[in-house]
Formats: structure tokens, sequence, C-alpha cells
């Protein structure tokens, strides 16, 4: 099988090309900083058509993960890069799907579980899910995030590619031992006594297991009956307070310092990234994945967490 991973360069992109090419399948990423990796990288600018849509041609696959980076401060310049990065790669990866005389069969096309409100009342899944924006709970400086994932996922659906199924993948934090990841990350906060509560600690924490991630993505390329968006979660979100109190139990941390809201403003601050990271509650769950029959080899953080630290 031939898979074309537009914007995989980043962790998540090597994590799915990692376990394809493990698997003897032709990966090829699609990067706008080529550099040496077991597969192939080929050049594009995620704007324009070119020598890289030939690719996507004759391919069974396309995963399109491009986008900026969110971790960062969302002043003017970083929103437009995040936005554009978003819609003009989607748009160009649809051109050539639209272009191929052999289009892939299927696109699985990145979103994010961020587009659903802030609440901790209920879940969110792909039916009842409320979309967040106005919600009177969360500042209004939330709402660029989920402004961002509306026209990241209307870009998706406007492609006219009728040969090939479409999947909006809404996906929650995925968790890897990998260097630089959001784990690495709050691993280093726990050793060094800061993985507490953040906040009042009630927020939904949605994450999955690295390996759930490229599993759940190989059952929808097997499932031509999936289309539309899918939330790639774990079915279990907990709360901040417990997510970070089973990370430290796994890492044998009998303590973590807890921080307050403003306390957490200033260390986005100084940190060059936004609170909303960890502040928003997203409680999100995998409906159409679990009623499909796929099973998750970790539903809860706990077990996840233990492997991860191991």
């Amino acid at each position: 099988m031939k898979i074309v991973i537009p914007g995989g360069s980043g962790q998540v992109g090597t994590i799915i090309a990692r376990s394809f090419h493990r698997s003897g399948d032709d990966v090829v990423i699609l990067s706008r900083s080529p550099r040496a990796a077991p597969w192939r990288v080929v050049p594009w600018d995620g704007k324009t058509v070119g020598e890289w849509s030939g690719e996507i041609d004759g391919a069974d696959v396309v995963v399109n993960l491009a986008g900026r980076s969110v971790n960062c401060r969302y002043n003017t310049k970083n929103r437009a890069e995040i936005l554009d990065s978003r819609v003009d790669s989607t748009r160009v990866v649809g051109a050539a799907i639209a272009a191929s005389r052999r289009p892939p069969r299927v696109w699985l096309q990145a979103s994010t579980a961020t587009i659903y409100s802030h609440r901790y009342d209920a879940p969110n899944d792909e039916r009842c899910g409320a979309i967040g924006g106005a919600e009177s709970n969360a500042p209004g400086w939330w709402r660029f995030s989920i402004d961002v994932a509306r026209a990241w996922e209307a870009a998706a659906t406007e492609a006219n590619v009728p040969s090939t199924r479409k999947v909006l993948l809404r996906s929650a934090m995925t968790m890897s031992p990998d260097r630089g990841g959001i784990f690495d990350t709050l691993r280093g906060l726990v050793r060094l006594g800061l993985g507490g509560r953040v906040g009042d600690g009630r927020q939904f924490m949605s994450w999955i297991h690295h390996e759930d991630f490229v599993r759940a993505l190989r059952w929808l390329i097997d499932h031509d009956e999936i289309g539309g968006v899918v939330n790639v979660a774990a079915p279990g979100p907990i709360s901040q307070a417990e997510f970070m109190r089973a990370l430290r139990r796994a890492m044998g941390m009998p303590f973590g310092l807890s921080g307050t809201s403003w306390m957490m403003e200033i260390a986005a601050l100084v940190h060059g990234t936004e609170s909303e990271l960890i502040l928003k509650s997203r409680r999100v769950i995998p409906t159409r994945l679990v009623e499909s029959g796929f099973m998750f080899k970790f539903p809860k953080w706990a077990d996840a967490a233990t492997d991860l630290v191991g």
C-alpha cells in the first residue's frame, strides 16, 4: 500500500510513517523542510499544486496533517499562519486528488477535538457534541481555535473528490514517549515536581495512546463504510487533576505542585504558548469508532500512562 502524508514531518506524522514503514508500506512524506528519513520525503510548499502531486496520483491513502504548530502565542502573525497553513494545504491536497487519474481511495484529513465546546456536564461525540465558540464560561479569545477548526474542515468538505472517501479526524492529544511531544512535556513537569492540579483541575483531558491512534487510522482505512467526522480519542476522558495524579503514580512521584489559572496565564506568556491548551475542558468520546467495532488497547489513562512511562 502507498500512503502519502502531507505535513508528516512532525511528531504525529513520524509516528504514522514509522508504523506503516515497518509494515512494508510505501510511505511518502510531503514536507516544506525535507530532511533525511527512513522513508521518502518530497518537497512541497503546501499552497500550490506541483510535482509532488504525482505522489498522490496512484496512492492508496492520503493522511493530511499539514498545519503550523499551535504551541505559540496567538498574535496576529501566528494566527494568520495557523489558519492559512491548514486551509491552504487542505485545499491544495483536495485539488491534487481531484486532478488525479488514479485518485486515492481514502483521504484522512486532520482536524481537532478542540472544535468542541468547553464543558463539564456531558461528553461531546460526533452526533450530539456541541461545537464551541459561544460558551459563556470560556474566554472570548478561545474562539480562534474553533474558527480555525471550522475553516479547516470546511476546506476538506468543499473538495470535489467523488472517487475518494473523506474522513475528518477530530483528534485528541496523541500521547507518545517520543522526544518533544505533549507527553514528553508532561513527564518533564512531573519530574520537576510541577505535575499537579492546574486551575480547579476539573477540566477534562481527552487523549489517545499513540498505538491506538495508528490502529484507529488503519481501521478507518480498511472500513469503507466510515466517512465524515470521526473522533479519534480514547473512550475515557478524565479531569486534569485525575490525569496528572495517574501520571505521577506511574512515575513514582509522590507529589506535584498545583497552579492557579492566573499562574498558568503568566507561565504561558513566559513560555510563548497559550493557557487554552491546558485550561480548556475537552470532554470527547469516540462514539463512531466504538460503534464500528474498534477495540482500544488502552481505553484507560492509568494503563496508558504506565505503558508510556515504561
